[in-house]
């Protein structure tokens, strides 16, 4: 829970650290789930990335110093997000999605050919692919918030959100990069769902995307390769792709507890790119199982904290941005350590906040500032108006939307008259969050008294 939430006058003077952290305002705990991601995945990328930075640089410390640039540019944009009112983006929603499909266009044109597809500009400093995730969802966020009121109407809905993702998803296939435009569709059918989309409209669309993602596959000899590959691996660990084998050779080698910060060996016999893609095949090496799943428990917590964030968002538009930004982030990180322990077909993803890499870390530190903005004015509404609004998770229609309900605040009213009431009017019921915030009110007033 954020802080700064539910302060009250009690006649005494707050302690100054109190203040601080109340003029803070954004969500605490998602703020040192981020901070230890951080921390952590510096070490990890000094540790993996030696042997390889001094083969492909001829400098032991490139990519390592590369990285601290990165982070550094990262927390300056988080910063910059977390201060800026995440309402500005409706202005800027359009141009960033003409930047990006420019960007888009440009890597067709350049052709600047690494690792077999072209998908990144000056020299794999920047790809497009991965600001056009982040993109899509802030610009589907601001259209679905603007067209709330019609997502019933499939020509209001369904299509133009087909017709967005296939424009999007279309360029990055031409790279090609599979696992990104499955993301890019994926996110788009995720935020139809959570503002509330036609039921029938989200089943058309799950279809149409299974679809799409088979012929994806089908026409693709990358994809091809990368299913085939995968389902041997699955019948047959030994026969798994040659990168899943290396990966599943480190976490045997960790066991448990793990060789220790440093030690492991697979990143020097023959790890494909320890540093970025198989980075959490260096953890699982060196950090045990135990290490590796404290990874998986810090990511749970940042969804965990980015739903918690939506549901206290002020408005529709707020709980998508920070319930769309923080299931991505968490989707990249779990497809990435699913391939690693051959649980998925093989994609590419980096591991968010811990993989080496410009265009990854940025985004996603982008991502985060947007999160603690939503978690800022979230606090400042709550402050405000502690008993005015509720941003409440519906499911008694079998689909999720966010929705502001107005409570209304408790008031003393006179004993009325037994004669008058005789006949009680019907009242509705109020919904879970309703009660819970009204017994919170009462508590507070209670102990303001």
């Amino acid at each position: 829970m954020g802080i700064g939430v539910g302060v009250k006058a009690t006649g005494r003077k707050a302690p100054e650290s109190k203040k601080r952290l109340v003029k803070l305002g954004v969500d605490v705990p998602m703020l040192l789930v981020l901070i230890t991601l951080l921390i952590f995945g510096t070490l990890m990328v000094y540790s993996a990335s030696w042997d390889f930075s001094l083969a492909i640089y001829d400098s032991a410390t490139f990519i390592f110093e590369r990285q601290l640039l990165w982070i550094g540019i990262g927390v300056l944009l988080a910063v910059g997000a977390a201060f800026f009112d995440y309402h500005r983006w409706k202005r800027l929603a359009v141009p960033a999605m003409l930047v990006t499909i420019l960007g888009l266009a440009a890597v067709l044109i350049a052709s600047e050919i690494r690792l077999g597809a072209a998908r990144s500009l000056f020299e794999g400093s920047y790809q497009p692919s991965e600001l056009a995730k982040i993109v899509v969802i802030i610009y589907l966020a601001v259209w679905l918030h603007s067209k709330r009121e019609h997502l019933h109407d499939v020509s209001f809905g369904l299509i133009p959100l087909a017709g967005i993702l296939g424009f999007v998803g279309g360029l990055i296939f031409l790279q090609p990069d599979l696992s990104a435009v499955l993301t890019v569709i994926a996110l788009g059918g995720l935020l139809f769902f959570l503002a509330g989309g036609d039921l029938k409209q989200i089943v058309v669309l799950l279809v149409v995307a299974a679809v799409v993602g088979w012929l994806v596959v089908s026409v693709s000899p990358t994809g091809q390769i990368r299913v085939a590959s995968y389902l041997d691996g699955i019948r047959d660990p030994t026969e798994a792709s040659y990168h899943v084998r290396r990966s599943l050779e480190a976490f045997v080698k960790g066991g448990w507890f793990g060789v220790g910060i440093g030690k492991a060996d697979t990143k020097l016999t023959g790890l494909p790119v320890p540093p970025t893609d198989s980075i959490y095949a260096v953890i699982g090496e060196e950090t045990g199982v135990f290490g590796a799943l404290g990874v998986v428990f810090l990511y749970g917590a940042l969804l965990w904290r980015g739903l918690k964030i939506a549901h206290r968002a002020p408005d529709l538009l707020g709980a998508l941005l920070a319930g769309g930004l923080s299931i991505w982030i968490v989707l990249e990180a779990f497809i990435n350590m699913a391939v690693m322990v051959g649980l998925a077909p093989f994609a590419g993803n980096a591991l968010p906040l811990v993989s080496a890499g410009g265009s990854s870390m940025v985004v996603s530190m982008l991502a985060m500032g947007i999160i603690l903005n939503v978690s800022r004015l979230a606090s400042t509404a709550e402050e405000e108006a502690p008993s005015h609004r509720s941003p409440v998770l519906d499911f008694r229609n079998r689909r999720t939307a966010y929705y502001a309900k107005t409570i209304p605040t408790p008031t003393v009213t006179p004993t009325p008259d037994p004669e008058r009431t005789r006949k009680k009017p019907m009242v509705s019921r109020p919904g879970l969050f309703q009660r819970k915030r009204r017994e919170r009110s009462h508590a507070e007033g209670s102990e303001g008294a």
